[in-house]
C-alpha cells in the first residue's frame, strides 16, 4: 500500500499533463481558425469599433479558450428557452454542423466587439435579415418569430454571460465594477441586433435571469447538444479529449437553478483535476499574442501596438 500512493500520484500526473497538452493544442487551432482570416480587423485604418481599445469587453474576448467554453454556457441556455429551442434546431445547421453554427456565431462576436463600425453594422444587419424569416411553433402550440425583442434579448444576455463568466472563472478575475462597464459596453450591439432590454449591469442580468427561469424547460435536445459537441470535429485529434473537457466546464458554468431544470446533474460537469487545468492553459492563452489575430490586427487599425490588450496584465 506505501508503494501505490505514489503510483497514483505518477498516473493522475501523467492524464493531467496529457489533458493540459491536449488544450494547449485545441487553444492554437482556435487561434487559426480561417474563418477568422477572412475578415481584416486591421482595415479601415482609424476607425473605431462599437466599443473601445480600453473596454472590458476588448479585455476578454481575446481569448479562444474562455470563448469556446462561453459559447457552449450560452447555447445550452439558450436551448433552454423552449421557442429559441425550436428555432434553433430546426431553422440552423447546428444539428448537422454544430461546429461551424459555433464558429459563425464566434465570428460574429469577434466582429460585433473587435470590428470597425461600419462593418459591425452591415454584419448585424444581415444578421438581422436572417432572424426576420424566421418563425413557426414550439412543440406546445406556442407561436413566436426569431425577431421578437425578447428572444433576441435572452440570446444576448446568455451570449454575454458565458462569456463574461468563463473568463472571470477559468482565465482572470473580473471586478464587480468591470462586470457592470461590461454589460453596459454591450447595449449599443445590443440595440443593433434588436435586443431592446439586455441588461445593461450585473444586477440586471441577475433579474432576468430570475425572470426567465419558469419558462426554461428540461429538453433531449440539450443532452443531444451536448453528445455533439464533445463529439464533434471541432479540434483535430488528439486535442478531441480537451473539447470533452471544455464542454463539461461549459455546463458547470451554466447557473445551478437551469442545470436543475434541464437535469444537468453532476455527470456532466468537470472531473476533480480539469478544472484547474483548464485554468493553467486558460490564463496562458490570455498571455499569447496572435499578431494576425481579430485583438492585435483591431488594435493596430487604431494605430495601437499589437501587445496593447496584454500590457500590465
Amino acid at each position: 500500500m506505501l508503494q501505490m500512493k505514489p503510483l497514483r500520484a505518477r498516473v493522475r500526473a501523467r492524464v493531467r499533463g496529457e489533458v493540459e497538452a491536449h488544450l494547449d493544442k485545441a487553444a492554437q487551432v482556435y487561434f487559426g481558425d480561417p474563418a477568422l482570416s477572412k475578415i481584416d480587423f486591421s482595415e479601415p485604418a482609424g476607425e473605431a469599433a462599437l466599443v473601445g481599445p480600453d473596454s472590458v469587453s476588448w479585455r476578454i474576448f481575446k481569448n479562444p479558450v474562455t470563448l469556446f467554453i462561453g459559447g457552449v454556457t450560452a447555447v445550452i441556455l439558450e436551448l433552454a428557452e423552449p421557442r429559441i429551442r425550436t428555432g434553433v434546431w430546426e431553422n440552423t445547421t447546428f444539428r448537422t454542423n454544430p461546429v461551424g453554427r459555433l464558429k459563425r456565431t464566434g465570428l460574429a462576436a469577434m466582429v460585433t466587439v473587435y470590428g470597425a463600425r461600419s462593418i459591425a453594422e452591415q454584419m448585424i444587419a444581415r444578421v438581422n435579415a436572417i432572424h426576420h424569416n424566421i418563425g413557426g411553433a414550439t412543440p406546445n402550440g406556442v407561436a413566436f418569430r426569431a425577431s421578437e425583442p425578447e428572444l433576441l434579448t435572452w440570446v444576448q444576455a446568455t451570449a454575454a454571460y458565458g462569456f463574461l463568466e468563463a473568463y472571470s472563472k477559468y482565465a482572470a478575475p473580473i471586478s464587480e465594477s468591470d462586470r457592470d462597464r461590461y454589460y453596459a459596453e454591450g447595449q449599443t450591439a445590443a440595440a443593433l441586433y434588436g435586443a431592446a432590454a439586455s441588461p445593461a449591469s450585473r444586477a440586471e442580468q441577475d433579474a432576468l435571469f430570475a425572470n426567465m427561469l419558469p419558462s426554461l424547460e428540461a429538453s433531449d435536445i440539450v443532452f443531444e447538444f451536448l453528445s455533439i459537441m464533445k463529439k464533434a470535429e471541432a479540434f483535430p485529434q488528439p486535442a478531441q479529449l480537451a473539447q470533452r473537457s471544455l464542454v463539461r466546464a461549459a455546463v458547470d458554468l451554466t447557473p445551478a437553478p437551469v442545470r436543475a431544470v434541464l437535469g444537468l446533474d453532476g455527470r456532466y460537469g468537470l472531473r476533480p483535476f480539469e478544472g484547474r487545468v483548464i485554468c493553467r492553459m486558460a490564463r496562458r492563452a490570455d498571455r499569447l499574442i496572435l499578431r494576425s489575430g481579430p485583438a492585435a490586427a483591431s488594435c493596430r487599425r487604431l494605430g495601437l501596438p499589437d501587445d496593447y490588450l496584454y500590457r500590465g496584465r
